[in-house]
């Protein structure tokens, strides 16, 4: 495995300086034998996988990562950098490729560990090193949302007087993770999901690149379909899994003593590496509507148990969780109904925390909102009210508007009889009056039908009351 996944202890790096004398800085000093996602890293934005709405020429990442304004006691020093979106996306990898940049030298610090002695201890060795050696110090922090406000507010002196590029990632929106002062002095720049052809175009540079796999693996269709659909639009889950499978596909040829030539890495070696089953989906085909309409059913009819396997099998196809949280709105509203009011409440705080928090913890909030419609009370009398009453409209009834239900503020509204006789709902008792709010060939149509299920039940009662006093019968 050595050979496949290193160059060997003597090799040199791809500038010519052995390994042993990387720059201590460490931006991009990955060994040779390290983690296939960690030498695959890019060295330069040219090599960055997707993001490209953010490194269009003369943009603040280009001018950054060129090391424009490396002087940072100057008042053009270079920015410091909130970079925003899911796992995988290129956080880290911008944070290396800014630190490679003439004149720089890189730090890291996770928020999960780090203290805010930590912070003070790196913005003293900046500012040294800044003074004395002319050198920008790249603190990467990764998952600052993780940061108290004391943490935070550490990290403003070297940010306000650039003894440091601050480069911070975070996967929750820094609005509400990250404290004012701190987020009005830095860039906030926002990364895209992956696409598969994202994904599919790293993986495929992986198994060629020197600095991976080097062309001693080749990766068949399904097994290249199947690490594209499990990533995610995690880059660096996607590679992690193609160092495994292709570890096990290496295995295999080892016991079959194999002959000369790239060893294929096919489905079964990403399943057995992976341990998870291809999913059998096809996000653009049948598969989709398919998947999709026996989740929505399974809500419809009561089945917990099967809404929740459809959903796991949606969300491990590498079905968008937004996709997936705007069918579960649409159901609360259409199947629930007002037999459990609260459910499409559940349902759309379900769909804003998706997007909030994203994938992979976005799945417990979805099923939470699936468990909730699929054990509420059913019911699609407003679903079916409302069909109706647009089918009326379609149809050309509903002719007019009774006279004293219309606007009467303009001038000469009044002569023309408009809000004449108007009884205002909340001088009657109990605020409703008795009163004509239908055109004329509507009266007494009723569109809303409630069922005796759950809270209609209620609803029912206090409407037949409601429709007696307003029809006045």
């Amino acid at each position: 495995m050595e050979d496949l996944f290193g160059h060997g202890p003597g090799n040199d790096d791809d500038d010519g300086a052995p390994a042993a004398r990387r720059s201590a800085g460490g931006a991009g000093s990955a060994s040779p034998r390290g983690p296939l996602a960690v030498r695959m890293r890019p060295r330069t934005l040219d090599e960055v996988v997707g993001q490209q709405h953010l490194l269009g020429q003369g943009s603040p990442l280009r001018q950054l990562a060129a090391g424009a304004g490396a002087d940072t006691s100057g008042p053009a020093g270079p920015s410091s950098l909130i970079l925003w979106g899911p796992p995988g996306t290129g956080k880290t990898t911008l944070a290396h490729v800014i630190a490679r940049g003439p004149g720089r030298k890189f730090v890291e610090l996770s928020a999960i560990t780090a203290g805010v002695k930590d912070v003070r201890r790196v913005m003293d060795e900046a500012l040294t090193a800044r003074d004395l050696y002319k050198t920008t110090t790249v603190l990467f922090l990764d998952e600052i949302h993780r940061f108290n406000k004391a943490q935070q507010d550490a990290l403003l002196p070297g940010v306000e007087n650039r003894w440091v590029v601050l480069v911070a990632a975070t996967t929750e929106n820094p609005s509400f993770s990250v404290v004012s002062p701190l987020l009005s002095r830095s860039l906030l720049l926002t990364l895209k999901p992956l696409t598969d052809a994202d994904i599919e175009g790293l993986l495929v540079r992986a198994v060629q690149d020197p600095r991976g796999l080097d062309g001693k693996a080749e990766l068949e269709e399904e097994a290249l379909a199947h690490l594209v659909r499990l990533s995610g639009g995690d880059a660096r889950r996607a590679l992690t899994a193609l160092e495994a499978a292709a570890g096990v596909a290496f295995g295999d040829s080892d016991d079959a003593a194999g002959g000369d030539g790239p060893v294929k890495v096919e489905l079964k070696h990403t399943e057995r590496a992976l341990d998870v089953a291809a999913v059998r989906y096809d996000r653009a085909g049948d598969q989709h509507y398919d998947v999709a309409s026996a989740f929505i059913k399974s809500i419809r009819g009561s089945d917990v148990d099967a809404a929740l396997h459809y959903l796991a099998r949606m969300l491990e196809a590498g079905e968008d969780p937004r996709f997936v949280a705007r069918r579960i709105v649409i159901s609360a509203a259409e199947d629930v109904g007002m037999a459990d009011p609260t459910a499409l409440q559940t349902a759309v705080a379900a769909a804003q925390a998706v997007q909030l928090i994203g994938m992979p913890e976005g799945r417990i909030i979805l099923a939470e909102a699936v468990v909730h419609l699929a054990t509420a009370p059913k019911s699609n009398a407003a679903y079916m009210g409302i069909n109706q009453a647009i089918a009326d409209v379609r149809a050309g009834l509903g002719n007019g508007i009774p006279a004293h239900l219309r606007d009467s503020h303009y001038p000469g509204s009044k002569q023309l009889g408009h809000g004449l006789g108007y009884k205002y709902a909340h001088d009657a008792p109990h605020a409703v009056a008795t009163q004509q709010y239908p055109p004329d060939d509507l009266v007494g149509k009723d569109y809303y039908r409630p069922t005796g299920n759950g809270a209609e039940r209620d609803i029912a009662v206090r409407l037949e009351r409601l429709r007696r006093i307003v029809r006045g019968k």
